[in-house]
């Protein structure tokens, strides 16, 4: 397991509580008391739920984000792929740079050629083009390309609450 991963143990009620909130994330704990005596049979104090709330947000069982709307920004994607030659001494200052950039909305890591991806936002295409331009003159030896795609008709952008029933199950 990796350092940040929470230390939670899932009762029924807390994939209930995940499931309710990724249904409506306006709900309050007032709210979520009465949905979860009535449809799940749990019978639980407001406050019980406001601080079950409380603690798995503290310890990072979920996360919260403010994405605006896709008018306001323009999205993309980008991918980073690896000039091996400058990669042990140019990796972690492009890491850094990228991640801790206020444009990057999520940055991961993954499989195959480009190994480095994040969705990103920008003001305007004129302003993606001038970071593109910036990132390689400060960080151009370690990669060898970077691959953007702009985020068109974002078709769906929430969490199936059924997904979280899973928590806590073996299976």
């Amino acid at each position: 397991m990796d350092d940040d991963a929470p230390d939670w143990t899932f009762k029924e009620r807390d994939t209930v509580i995940l499931r309710e909130l990724a249904a409506d994330p306006q709900r309050s704990s007032r709210e979520l008391t009465r949905i979860l005596a009535e449809k799940h049979d749990i019978d639980v104090s407001h406050v019980t739920i406001s601080e079950t709330i409380r603690r798995m947000r503290e310890e990072g069982v979920f996360r919260e984000a403010i994405v605006p709307n896709e008018e306001y920004f323009t999205f993309a994607l980008f991918e980073f792929k690896f000039n091996p030659e400058h990669f042990a001494d140019e990796w972690h200052d492009a890491m850094v740079h990228i991640r801790d950039d206020p444009h990057t909305l999520f940055y991961f890591l993954s499989d195959g050629e480009y190994q480095w991806k994040s969705v990103m936002m920008f003001e305007s295409a004129q302003a993606q083009s001038q970071w593109i331009h910036e990132f390689y003159k400060r960080h151009g030896k370690v990669v060898s390309n970077l691959r953007n795609s702009v985020v068109h008709n974002v078709l769906k952008f929430h969490t199936d609450p059924e997904l979280l029933s899973r928590l806590g199950r073996e299976e």
